[in-house]
């Protein structure tokens, strides 16, 4: 019998987040980082990066853990790039967008990996043609498994954006393979003054 592995559906798509890093950033806060992996890899990019989680302790060179509810804490910043894998589900939303946005400095970027409900035929599609290639992925990786909590979600994408367009105006979403979707937004850069 072939043995399948854990694949682990948030790694998959760091190449993906990690391409939003904005050009010359220095500093990163990765939110709900359970066991720092994302934020190890920003810390290999060369980012002074703080991690935050309020269930995991966790410890990695160049990441500044600190064991932090990210809606009440003291999270310093701002930061250049700010992200949220798989963590927004487990907070009230308007607050933790308000929050993320209000961490990040202009010309900053938030990037956050969520878990939506499905709604409509194209989120169907993309949940449908995920279990073939979950199985495969599962036959050909063996991620380490995180034992961070687990919580469903209840709000569909077309609740969060509404919230979000609101809130982070100009932000982008897509939907992604193994059930997941992102959104990208871009803190407005100061104007420069012209003499």
């Amino acid at each position: 019998m072939t043995h399948l592995g854990h694949f682990d559906h948030n790694a998959h798509h760091h190449p993906f987040l990690l391409a939003r890093v904005p050009a010359g950033a220095r500093t990163a806060l990765d939110v709900g980082c359970g066991h720092e992996a994302f934020a190890r890899k920003l810390a290999e990019r060369g980012l002074a990066v703080t991690a935050v989680d309020r269930h995991v302790e966790a410890s990695a060179p160049g990441v500044d853990f600190r064991r932090a509810d990210a809606l009440v804490d003291d999270l310093g910043g701002p930061y250049d790039f700010v992200s949220c894998l798989a963590a927004l589900h487990h907070m009230p939303l308007v607050p933790a967008l308000t929050r993320l946005r209000s961490l990040v400095r202009p010309g900053g970027v938030v990037a956050i990996l969520g878990l939506a409900r499905e709604e409509g035929f194209r989120d169907r599609a993309l949940s449908l043609a995920s279990v073939p290639l979950n199985v495969v992925m599962r036959l050909l990786r063996d991620d380490p498994v995180d034992d961070a909590p687990v919580r469903d979600w209840s709000l569909s994408l077309r609740e969060i954006k509404a919230e979000a367009d609101v809130l982070m105006s100009g932000a982008r979403f897509r939907r992604h393979l193994f059930w997941r979707y992102s959104l990208v937004w871009t803190a407005a850069a100061p104007h420069s003054r012209t003499p």
